[in-house]
């Protein structure tokens, strides 16, 4: 392996771990949150929620980690996939989406669903429940999504 390589690898190996890192407390929350809960939530449970300083710290726990690993896997991980494999990153983020489902590791379409939720969750959701709860939903459904990423990226640089 060349210099390069080994060097775009470990920056790979380090956005992956702290992509797990957000991705397990999501999960952790979710979990703690399930104890008591079952998801996708309905409304009468989220007013629980809202309730229980406890819950509600795991719900914002969701979100924030939610929006976290959005960040981390879009700003640094996938650049960090294409290095690994040899290409260029110096071109508008659409295109590397492209190359990054081109070479079975997203997709778009999915992606975006991804990112427009963690705008949603950037705008001010705390005043609008009904936004909050599909919010939390969605986020459960997609964790899977997420992880199943994760999990093909490093697959593809062991």
């Amino acid at each position: 392996m060349g210099n390069k390589t080994v060097v775009y690898k470990q920056k790979v190996t380090d956005n992956l771990t702290e992509s797990y890192k957000h991705l397990t407390r999501l999960e952790n929350a979710f979990e703690a949150l399930g104890e008591k809960y079952t998801f996708p939530v309905v409304a009468d449970d989220f007013k629980k929620i809202l309730a229980i300083t406890q819950y509600l710290a795991y719900s914002d726990q969701i979100m924030y980690r939610f929006s976290k690993l959005q960040d981390c896997m879009g700003a640094k991980l996938f650049k960090s996939v294409l290095l690994y494999e040899g290409e260029n990153v110096n071109k508008p983020f659409l295109d590397i989406l492209n190359r990054l489902e081109t070479i079975d590791v997203i997709n778009v379409d999915e992606w975006f669903e991804i990112r427009d939720l963690r705008n949603a969750i950037a705008h001010d959701y705390e005043d609008n429940d009904e936004t909050a709860i599909n919010i939390l939903n969605a986020i459960y459904k997609l964790k899977k999504d997420l992880k199943e990423t994760l999990d093909t990226i490093k697959e593809l640089v062991r």
